[in-house]
């Protein structure tokens, strides 16, 4: 997959699935997401979000996993 092609997990589409590529942000929030699970090479699915978009509920290796909208940061 190009990098032209690569998108943030933030603006993916309920009911869709991504691959996370890579994750960036300050580094108390990688680490800490990088501990629940989200990886690269991990496939994540966007179950559903609330009312106003935030948080975001995700499917990551069969458990669920709620995040801010601002914590996704993840290049799918």
């Amino acid at each position: 997959m190009s990098p032209s092609s690569h998108r943030l997990l933030a603006r993916v589409q309920v009911g869709s699935t991504a691959v996370v590529c890579r994750v960036y942000g300050e580094r108390p929030v990688v680490r800490r997401l990088l501990e629940m699970g989200l990886v690269p090479g991990t496939r994540v699915t966007v179950q559903r979000e609330a009312p106003l978009g935030d948080p975001m509920e995700l499917r990551v290796r069969n458990y669920a996993l709620s995040i801010r909208r601002a914590d996704a940061l993840l290049w799918v």
